[in-house]
């Protein structure tokens, strides 16, 4: 018996990729996402004899061809990939399969853990078991009635106002109700947003209800459980080894079910699951229909409406990409608005970041006059972000402004995750100050009902006078030589630029390709950039005010390009100007 080795390789290599891709398709199966694969390769000509992968604690893509079945290099491979995913921190280990492989795995202490026809799925951990002993703990903290339970699960990506007409709907047909949120994150909003919306929304229900906050028959009390790796997706489900795609779909959906009904559903005690009826998407029509089949009770409440049509998810995250935020709050409760803006202050960042090129700024090409950042590293900063910009926003969403010290706690914070997650480079600490001023200033104006360009610039204004001067910062000490405007005497005069100039020219570029790239050569132009005075003086700083009109007059994508590539080689850096250009495209973001 040869002795083979097993080796990981790498699929980002095109190569590579290709080579797994076949071997696979040999096999009868596709290659999945995985973020780690092994192989085995023949000694003499390094043909792919057996592969397998990961996706974090999942195992994919396991073939074995034809030459090594009867070598045990299944045992192996598999022992290869618990091992590696242990290394990765990972307790237990879940993999999807076909029914017929259920015995190897079982050989390797995996457990079943739901089934369908086409696939199964096991675990070698506890991982099940302590979810449903989660599920019970919530189910103990119940009202002990005789009366039935129900059970709603829902992705909430972002939670609208026909979430909250299902849970009100329900919550009136049973004496307890649950909620899970799908835990999967491949959502635009991730995880422990979708279940805050969910948990602040369930407050206000209860707030407005009292016969639905436990206290009397009228109605059902409501708890939100955690979510778990244990309601399937099509994001997540893997389809490799399946021979058609739309087995693939009613795969998933049966595995759910089973999952469901075998696991969730008796430790909660539950008796009904609740669905909202789907008039559009022919998937979910399906699931219902499955549903119905294999549960004891389901029960289908009729999509809240709106103008003849239904109120969805998918709206608003299509009124959020086309920069429409009012079209968007409409469709959501209030306890989602600072939700929203938080993703279109993130988003902000993301579109100033992808806007390529850019004169001496990192881009999707190249990373501009920095050697101590790239794209991959800003892209980390802004995830490290996002949380406190919800912190920021909720914090506004209140009838009083919050205080000074408030705002200053959650951006030291902020600044400190940033930090963290870039090992000390300072990537957006000018556009936190300014993005989260405009953040905090626009939940407060949408909760009293007061937004408008006007009252957002003097809000601003408001806050940024109860902050102190700065003293000691690059920032401050260009001020002080120079006799220029720095970050916080701009947020003092309500960055009278921008609503004055800067915004009215994107506004006035709607669907031209160099919207962006126009916008930020106006700031390059107007505005004293401090962070060109800092590195290279006053007289870069005013040549760039220069180039940025020149070239604004006589556009061309060659002359941008080639003042990117001076400027990347001269160590011109227009930090500033990036920063103005977020917070611009946040502004037009939310624009009544």
């Amino acid at each position: 018996m040869m002795d083979y080795e097993i080796q990981a390789v790498p699929l980002t290599m095109s190569l590579w990729r290709r080579r797994v891709e076949q071997f696979l398709e040999a096999n009868q199966l596709r290659l999945d996402e995985v973020d780690y694969y092994a192989v085995v390769t023949h000694p003499d000509n390094d043909e792919i004899l057996a592969g397998g992968g990961l996706q974090g604690d999942i195992v994919k893509c396991i073939a074995v061809g034809e030459q090594l079945r009867d070598e045990h290099i299944s045992n192996r491979l598999i022992s290869h990939l618990i091992s590696e995913a242990s290394q990765r921190g990972h307790q237990s280990v879940k993999v999807f399969t076909k029914p017929q492989n259920r015995q190897i795995f079982e050989s390797f202490g995996f457990r079943l853990v739901g089934e369908a026809p086409l696939a199964i799925l096991m675990e070698n951990g506890q991982g099940i078991e302590r979810y449903v002993e989660l599920l019970k703990n919530c189910q103990l903290s119940t009202v002990n009635s005789q009366l039935p339970t129900g059970v709603i699960v829902m992705n909430a990506n972002p939670f609208t106002r026909g979430h909250l007409y299902l849970i009100e709907e329900a919550a009136r047909q049973v004496e307890h109700l649950f909620v899970i949120p799908v835990k999967e994150d491949k959502s635009l909003f991730p995880y422990v947003e979708r279940k805050a919306m969910i948990e602040a929304a369930i407050k206000l229900i209860e707030s407005k209800s009292p016969s639905l906050s436990g206290e009397g028959r009228g109605g059902a009390s409501i708890t939100l459980c955690d979510g778990s790796d244990y309601a399937i997706s099509a994001a997540t489900f893997p389809t490799y080894f399946l021979k058609r795609l739309d087995d693939a779909a009613d795969t998933q959906m049966l595995l759910d079910l089973d999952i469901f009904k075998r696991h969730l559903a008796p430790a909660l005690g539950a008796t009904i699951r609740f669905v909202g009826s789907e008039p559009d998407d022919a998937l979910t029509c399906h699931y219902n229909e499955l549903m119905r089949e294999m549960l004891p009770e389901v029960r289908e409440i009729e999509r809240m409406q709106e103008n003849g049509e239904v109120v969805s998810a998918s709206k608003v995250r299509k009124a959020l990409e086309n920069g429409d935020f009012q079209r968007a709050a409409a469709l959501v409760p209030p306890t989602t608005i600072p939700y929203l803006l938080a993703h279109l202050a993130t988003d902000a960042l993301q579109q100033e970041l992808a806007t390529t090129p850019k004169p001496g700024l990192i881009d999707q090409n190249d990373n501009g006059a920095h050697s101590d950042m790239d794209y991959r590293l800003m892209q980390r900063s802004i995830i490290a972000l996002r949380p406190y910009f919800v912190k920021l926003a909720v914090l506004g969403f209140q009838k009083e402004l919050p205080t000074v010290e408030n705002l200053k706690k959650i951006g030291l914070e902020a600044e400190n995750a940033m930090l963290g997650a870039t090992k000390g480079v300072n990537t957006h600490k000018g556009a936190l100050f300014a993005l989260g001023l405009a953040l905090v200033a626009t939940a407060h104006l949408e909760k009293n009902d007061k937004l408008s360009l006007k009252s957002l610039q003097e809000t601003i204004i408001r806050l940024a006078a109860e902050f102190p001067d700065t003293l000691g910062t690059h920032g401050s000490k260009v001020v002080s030589e120079h006799r220029v405007k720095g970050a916080l005497a701009m947020a003092r005069e309500g960055y009278e630029q921008l609503f004055t100039d800067w915004l009215p020219l994107l506004q006035s570029l709607e669907n031209n390709a160099f919207a962006y790239h126009k916008t930020l050569l106006r700031i390059m132009a107007t505005l004293d950039d401090t962070n060109v005075y800092h590195r290279k003086g006053e007289a870069a700083a005013q040549q760039m005010k220069a180039d940025a009109t020149a070239l604004l007059r006589d556009f061309s994508e060659k002359s941008l390009d080639e003042l990117n590539q001076r400027y990347n080689a001269q160590g011109i850096s227009p930090g500033g100007s990036a920063d103005m250009l977020a917070l611009t495209i946040f502004v037009r973001s939310i624009a009544p």
